[in-house]
């Protein structure tokens, strides 16, 4: 539990608008109370800070940190996702609980240092190398509990090597027997959670990695209970002919026509999505996870974003394989990649036409909507999961408050985070 604080910083970000002379009351439940002009003594003074809500990562896998600078070297041909996969698969098989826990609170802390406040951490690496069933979930947990970063769990069903193939080694360390099997480590976390900071949600892998029955089966819990579905889709052109093998549709087309899909339901990646199949999602309120750095790393492909955007869809953000933690990095690379692609300029505006303004959308609110969570904007009611930024770093040189938002995006990285809270505890 944290006391009740009053935080005023030289400028805050109110509604897509740095405002000097804002204060920010924090309860001691640590959610914002009241945001304004207040005119009470500040128990917290970020003098030449400005403040900022907490950035939202949708979609990490923190133990592959781990892999920083060991799929790098093709000494033969050109690598891809498949021959980085076998890299991965290698690290899997060396992690023992010690080790796990030491990348994933490495990881964490990077990301609070980045001015990330809440992970969605995609988390598949259950069972432990000693033959422990689920032994690294409560691992995971208490290294985000550690670093003190928010973390909504999202567990990770694994069942299949690939369509209708089985578990290869190192996969063993992520399966399920049974969906009844994955249910029962779901519901035995339930306890185990830090009420304050860390929720749950629920998780098919992908279309290679858990039958079309029982994707279905863990949708309906999700949508039952109320909790965020997360999905790797069609990240890679294979997963879609693999599917169109087995059930003569691809893997999101598969999906709209199986499952209720709503608000609830976030699908990572979508890099080779076909168009009809995306617009459909984008008409049932599902939400896009897209990882810049990881799938431009991976060679993946560059998805059609600057359509998904001007065609109402909810984009948010995640680190993915966290080659990289920076996400002024994930937004620009984000919206350079489509001025690539259609040669211009301005792709995710907001309503007013403001570029930087749309990106930090992506990098906060929608990712508080991709895993259900009141956060990523300072007004009342929110979760104080907040930023202060250092206006002096030589890289905002020259800022106002008219540009500040634009100056940070564009211009900076990790380095002018200065302070972060989370929940009303500050982390760094």
């Amino acid at each position: 539990m944290t006391t009740t604080q009053v935080i005023e910083a030289d400028l805050t970000l109110v509604r897509e608008r740095f405002d000097p002379d804002v204060q920010v009351e924090v309860s001691d439940n640590g959610t914002i109370t009241r945001v304004g002009r207040l005119g009470l003594a500040p128990t917290v003074r970020l003098e030449g800070c400005a403040l900022l809500p907490g950035m939202i990562n949708a979609h990490s896998h923190a133990f592959q940190r781990g892999l920083r600078g060991r799929a790098e070297v093709f000494p033969q041909k050109s690598g891809n996702f498949w021959t980085w996969r076998d890299e991965m698969y290698r690290l899997v098989m060396e992690l023992g609980a010690n080790a796990f826990h030491d990348v994933c609170f490495q990881c964490f802390t990077e990301m609070l240092h980045a001015g990330i406040t809440t992970v969605g951490e995609f988390h598949y690496l259950h069972h432990d190398h000693t033959g422990a069933r689920y032994a690294l979930d409560e691992v995971v947990l208490s290294a985000a509990r550690q670093a003190g970063i928010r973390m909504v769990l999202l567990s990770v069903c694994y069942m299949t090597g690939d369509i209708d193939a089985p578990l290869k080694p190192a996969q063993q360390r992520f399966g399920a027997d049974t969906v009844n099997d994955y249910f029962a480590a779901v519901e035995a976390l339930r306890g185990k959670l830090e009420s304050e900071t860390q929720s749950l949600g629920l998780v098919a892998h992908s279309i290679r990695a858990v039958p079309i029955d029982d994707i279905v089966r863990i949708h309906e819990r999700c949508k039952a209970d109320k909790l965020p579905f997360h999905m790797h889709v069609e990240e890679q052109e294979r997963e879609i002919d693999t599917c169109l093998l087995k059930y003569k549709m691809r893997p999101m087309e598969l999906l709209l026509d199986r499952l209720d899909i709503g608000q609830e339901f976030t699908a990572v990646h979508c890099t080779h999505t076909h168009p009809d199949d995306m617009s459909k999602f984008i008409d049932r309120r599902g939400s896009i996870c897209i990882c810049p750095l990881t799938e431009a790393n991976l060679g993946d492909g560059l998805p059609d974003a600057a359509k998904m955007w001007a065609t109402g869809g909810c984009i948010c953000l995640g680190t993915d394989s966290n080659v990289r933690i920076d996400f002024n990095e994930e937004m620009r690379l984000l919206e350079y990649g489509q001025r690539l692609k259609y040669q211009g300029r301005g792709v995710f505006k907001s309503d007013n036409g403001d570029t930087a303004a749309g990106l930090w959308h992506t990098a906060t609110l929608q990712g508080a909507r991709s895993l259900g969570l009141q956060a990523g904007v300072i007004a009342a009611d929110h979760l104080a999961d907040l930023i202060a930024i250092d206006l002096n770093a030589p890289s905002l040189k020259g800022y106002t408050p008219q540009t500040l938002l634009a100056s940070f995006v564009f211009g900076c990285d990790a380095r002018v985070v200065r302070r972060v809270c989370v929940g009303g505890r500050w982390a760094v």
